[in-house]
């Protein structure tokens, strides 16, 4: 499925106005899904349900692996996190699990419970183009 970035990005905001009953006008590129949006756990499962249906061809299935959009246990890992906050060894992880987020305001102080407001419109649609971009690069 090619698509361009701004495809990508108004099926996305049409995932999320299912999913979270958002208006249009809300769900800008900067939009915190947990903070501007109101996402709370139970609402990722649906955005991840939807994003698969949304994005997935007959010829294509467009899967999302537990954890590949979301983290998920950052507090497993004493190396990642102290004092309430990313060491320099979790936030490599986390660059390196969500490469679809731009943690460089983040880094300055980088509190663990602002992960989820991390989680942007934005950082969803690059997600999905980079998904999408990777899955047919091995087609």
């Amino acid at each position: 499925m090619s698509m361009s970035k701004d495809e990508i990005f108004t099926k996305v905001q049409e995932v999320l106005e299912e999913a979270l009953g958002a208006d249009e006008d809300e769900i800008t590129p900067t939009a915190s899904l947990t903070g501007d949006l109101g996402a709370e756990s139970i609402d990722f499962l649906d955005i991840v349900f939807r994003l698969e249906k949304t994005f997935s061809t007959d010829d294509a299935p467009f899967k999302i692996s537990q954890g590949e959009l979301f983290p998920e246990n950052l507090m497993d890992n004493a190396d990642w996190i102290e004092d309430g906050k990313l060491t320099p060894t979790g936030l490599d992880m986390l660059r390196e699990r969500m490469p679809h987020i731009d943690f460089t305001a983040f880094s300055a102080d980088p509190q663990i419970d602002k992960v989820a407001n991390l989680i942007t419109v934005q950082s969803l649609a690059n997600f999905v183009s980079n998904k999408l971009t990777s899955e047919a690069a091995t087609t």
